[in-house]
């Protein structure tokens, strides 16, 4: 499954995958999305598609602002 929306991005991580999320997790997931370089982006890419790269990093954006609020 690939989630559509924000709820089901933050329910797979942190309810399915149990990883919480840090502002630590958050920044180096970022961090690896926004290198093309890097081989599990590619591995992303390859299997999501770019859009699905540029709208998971959105999704870390905005959990990074709702662990800035908490």
């Amino acid at each position: 499954m690939v989630p559509t929306h924000y709820a089901e991005w933050k329910h797979c991580i942190t309810e399915i995958c149990g990883i919480p999320l840090t502002q630590a997790f958050i920044e180096e997931r970022m961090a690896e999305l926004n290198d093309l370089q890097h081989h599990m982006t590619a591995r992303f890419v390859q299997l999501y598609g770019e859009a699905q790269r540029q709208q998971t990093l959105l999704w870390f954006e905005q959990a990074k602002a709702d662990e800035h609020t908490r």
